[in-house]
């Protein structure tokens, strides 16, 4: 079984996605595959092991280590560029087939080198899952949800948040007419600008998920994985097919989740910037579950 952690970015699906790769039962891209050119699908074959193995000081991101990789590099490499920054999201009729036979073999190559029951694979930005349920019909899809407050305030402060150039910097295509008429209205703020983004991106969600059978689909709203890791874990490993293990149970508990930080975007953008973004968010955030701003 092939399942896609997607999500909008900075939105916690790393956490998901390193999570479940500790359990036995499932395969994954390495981020040695992602950057070395000439490993075949085969030296893949032990990255669960290997993973599970390693010291965990030696698995966070953020230094040298070894973890699951969105391959990046590799799916331009052997797949196609038109996978990592499309100017929209992917559907099913991209999935033409000379990419569509290069997208399959290279996950079922690996697939079958590592010869568990799930093969696990996290992508970011837009959904792709009509692309990609061309092409492996019955593949799942956990889709990180968080709060788009958090999400703007976590863009503002990476180096390849690209808004600052205006609404061309953006990784969401053309803003809508609507959402471009929001941007100047704001005095072209740029968490504003931010939060349009995350706007386009979840539009994009719920209209990628309305073609995905509901069993095939499950929203995760990463702040329910904060606040209560059991629980959302094993909805996640019911989803995913697998069963329980002492060694995923090892991994959960060793997992940081930061629940004191849930409200960080608070200081992060200010009164004034956030009341703006409050405005545009509104009802995005009550689509999503997050309630009256």
């Amino acid at each position: 079984m092939f399942i896609f952690v997607i999500s909008n970015g900075r939105s916690g699906s790393t956490l998901v996605h390193e999570l479940l790769a500790r359990h036995p039962d499932v395969g994954f891209v390495s981020n040695l595959e992602d950057r070395l050119p000439g490993l075949p699908p085969a030296a893949g074959r032990f990255n669960n092991a290997v993973y599970r193995r390693v010291p965990p000081a030696l698995t966070r991101k953020g230094r040298v280590r070894y973890a699951p990789s969105e391959a990046w590099r590799a799916l331009a490499r052997q797949v196609s560029p038109m996978l990592i920054n499309p100017a929209r999201d992917l559907v099913a009729a991209d999935a033409i087939p000379w990419v569509a036979d290069r997208f399959q073999q290279f996950f079922a190559e690996r697939a079958r080198a590592q010869a568990k029951p799930v093969f696990l694979h996290k992508l970011t930005g837009w959904p792709r899952s009509g692309f990609i349920r061309a092409v492996f019909p019955d593949a799942r899809f956990i889709h990180v949800v968080r709060d788009g407050r958090a999400v703007v305030a976590s863009d503002l402060r990476v180096d390849w948040w690209r808004g600052w150039e205006g609404p061309n910097g953006l990784r969401a295509g053309s803003l809508p007419a609507a959402y471009l008429a929001e941007w100047e209205a704001s005095e072209r703020s740029f968490p504003v600008l931010a939060g349009l983004g995350w706007k386009v991106a979840m539009d994009a969600y719920a209209a990628a998920r309305a073609l995905v059978p509901a069993g095939q689909w499950l929203d995760l709203r990463f702040e329910d994985l904060l606040t209560d890791p059991p629980t959302r874990a094993k909805e996640l490993l019911s989803f995913a097919g697998l069963p329980p293990h002492p060694a995923f149970d090892a991994a959960l508990a060793r997992t940081r989740f930061r629940t004191d930080r849930a409200d960080a975007y608070r200081a992060v953008l200010g009164p004034a910037a956030l009341a703006a973004l409050e405005v545009s968010l509104a009802g995005h955030l009550r689509a999503w579950g997050y309630g009256q701003p």
